[in-house]
């Protein structure tokens, strides 16, 4: 969930009231979002010991879908219309007398085709606090939804420095040439690409259009470079705070929901600062098929809501005049349907594109009625809770492990590729496991396939404790399945490790008879042996452990039903048949065995990787087959 920063005086200001700390957590409480940090106590220590500090701020977290809220004035508004101290605003197009234009050439279809824009004309130039909220939305926007750039990508300009018609093209890198935002020196964008490489803030950016044989960009009337999207704006055309009063806002995308989503944000969130307030200066985008669009697109879309399903969800009894107050309040313009008489008519409007359903409907009313004062009830339909099994199974393992004197460890579930594979001397098949599109670190790459990594980064965390350390871990872990509705399957695992001065192997078997004692699957002392249940312990190359030291562990699970259905009549021949095979040993392919995991002594280069240097046993098995 991302968190905003904002100016605490001057939030309290556009609020029209000062709050305590509790006050102002209760306040975000009712209405959905979270107090995470004031940060006067900081400040004022600070000021006391002569240390330079911003202003006293308040970083409130907002949830994934409110992209209304992620700059002060979107927050400030929302609360403001929440504490029914203004209406919510109607958005309106103007009518300029020459309309910007903008056309799209047919070069951008293969790379980013989609493109917005709107103008604001302010009252006045943006200040320093309000050029800086500006500026943080669209950052706060190219994180989340336009998912680092990749889906849109956001530019600003002065639109005194730039003259319309413009266009948006597809070109040759090595023939763009202009001086990007910071820079007074004209660079190519082969050049840039270059330059960038070293900084932090945009190298991340240059793999979305480095590797295409063109590079988007968006020209003036008289050829000057607005932008390169998604990676750096002109210098010429850069919006100044205190001098900028018109401001052009351009959004190139893959996507078009989340374009018209992007565009709205921008410029609703700051009509408030227009000569004429919320009324934004729509822009014509001519399209290669040659249709044309009127950007932004506020106006609000019509929605039903049903007041009994509101009121049987929430366990109220409001009236539909009351639940139209209740979703007023929300931003949600409201009123009772004429030609239903359970309906609510609402219109949704563009700074809450989150309304999906009837149920958000639902949700908006309850959070502006609050959680805290909806009636406590007892639940008109018996039931009997009981957990689901694997967790059940996980459970009893857990405890028998502590008991056994093993303390357990909850490592994160993400680690990084070599981790997982390399350093554990494993190769990836391919396929396997889940990667993270866009990971934060190097350290934080894949969705774990095995528990062992994090034992092992756990005891290094670790080593200076008293020997010997005895940890486990029961817990998911997750890969890929294409059959599986989402494409990934998560697996049960129990995993133990066991450091001291020699390698411990029997101390970590002795873990193992014991989980099988729990669970009551006798011990099988061979494979060739004709037992119908049980588990035993095979030879096996595994280069995670030492040669010879390693072992997998195997389980004959007992035999179903259908195996044990009653034989239909057989021939002589076929009775024959049946008792040489029955004397035959299981372990043969097609044979219900199966191979639930792993036992040894680690290997040096294993334990060299993890920076260990003393020697480890470890045990990981799978659960599930035994539910």
């Amino acid at each position: 969930m991302p968190t905003i920063t904002v100016d605490k005086a001057e939030l309290y200001r556009r609020l029209g009231k000062e709050y305590t700390t509790h006050e102002f957590d209760e306040l975000c409480f009712d209405f959905g979002v979270e107090l995470d940090e004031d940060t006067t106590e900081d400040v004022e220590a600070a000021r006391k010991k002569g240390l330079p500090t911003p202003p006293p701020q308040l970083k409130i977290e907002i949830p994934a879908n409110r992209y209304d809220l992620l700059c002060l004035e979107g927050i400030a508004r929302a609360l403001r219309v929440f504490l029914q101290k203004q209406e919510p605003p109607t958005y309106t197009l103007s009518v300029p007398a020459e309309m910007q234009e903008v056309y799209v050439e047919s070069s951008t279809s293969p790379l980013r085709p989609y493109l917005g824009a709107c103008v604001l004309r302010l009252a006045r130039p943006m200040n320093t606090l309000e050029y800086e909220s500006f500026i943080d939305l669209q950052d706060k926007l190219h994180q989340n939804l336009c998912r680092m750039r990749k889906f849109v990508a956001i530019g600003t300009h002065d639109l005194d420095t730039i003259q319309g018609p413009f266009k948006y093209l597809h070109k040759d890198p090595k023939l763009i040439k202009f001086a990007p935002l910071g820079k007074d020196k004209e660079s190519t964008a082969e050049e840039l690409m270059t330059i960038y490489e070293g900084e932090r803030h945009l190298s991340k950016f240059l793999p979305i259009i480095r590797d295409s044989p063109v590079y988007p960009i968006i020209y003036d009337s008289k050829d000057r470079v607005l932008s390169m999207p998604p990676i750096i704006n002109s210098e010429h055309s850069k919006i100044v705070a205190g001098k900028t009063t018109n401001i052009f806002i351009e959004s190139t995308a893959t996507d078009k929901t989340k374009l018209d989503i992007v565009i709205n944000m921008m410029a609703t969130m700051f009509a408030e600062y227009c000569a004429v307030p919320f009324s934004i200066e729509p822009v014509k985008v001519h399209m290669p098929d040659g249709s044309s669009h009127i950007f932004p697109p506020i106006a609000p879309r019509s929605t039903q809501a049903s007041s009994s399903y509101i009121n049987a969800a929430t366990g109220l009894s409001l009236s539909r005049d009351e639940q139209c107050t209740l979703l007023t309040r929300m931003t949600l313009a409201a009123k009772p349907s004429t030609g239903d008489s359970d309906a609510l008519e609402i219109e949704v409007p563009c700074t809450r594109p989150d309304i999906l359903h009837e149920c958000d409907v639902m949700e908006d009313a309850a959070i502006a009625y609050g959680f805290n004062n909806l009636t406590r009830r007892v639940p008109g339909v018996n039931t009997i809770a009981k957990p689901f099994a694997i967790n059940k199974l996980g459970d009893i393992l857990r405890k028998e492990c502590a008991m056994a004197g093993w303390t357990e460890a909850l490592p994160l579930i993400l680690c990084s590729h070599d981790e997982n594979f390399a350093w554990l001397n494993r190769k990836d098949p391919g396929h396997y496991a889940v990667s993270l599109a866009n990971p934060k670190s190097l350290e934080y790459q894949i969705v774990r396939t095995s528990l062992l990594p994090g034992m092992l980064k756990t005891i290094r965390e670790n080593k200076s404790l008293p020997l010997p350390l005895k940890i486990f871990e029961c817990s998911d872990i997750s890969v890929q399945d294409r059959e599986a509705e989402r494409q990934t399957r998560n697996y049960r695992r129990l995993c133990a490790v066991y450091m001291d001065k020699k390698g411990g192997f029997e101390v970590t078997q002795g873990l193992l008879d014991r989980v099988m004692q729990i669970l009551g699957v006798p011990f099988i002392q061979s494979e060739e042996s004709q037992a119908t249940y049980g588990y035993y312990i095979a030879k096996a190359d595994d280069p995670t452990y030492l040669p010879g030291r390693g072992a997998k562990i195997v389980y004959r699970p007992k035999q179903t039903p259908e195996h044990q259905a009653t034989p239909k009549p057989q021939s002589a021949l076929e009775t024959l048949a049946s008792n040489l095979k029955a004397a035959l040993p299981l372990l043969k392919d097609g044979s219900r065995d199966i191979v639930i995991g792993s036992i040894g002594i680690l290997h040096p280069t294993v334990l060299q990787n993890f920076e260990l240097v003393r020697p480890c046993s470890a045990m990981e098995i799978d659960v599930e087959p035994f539910l």
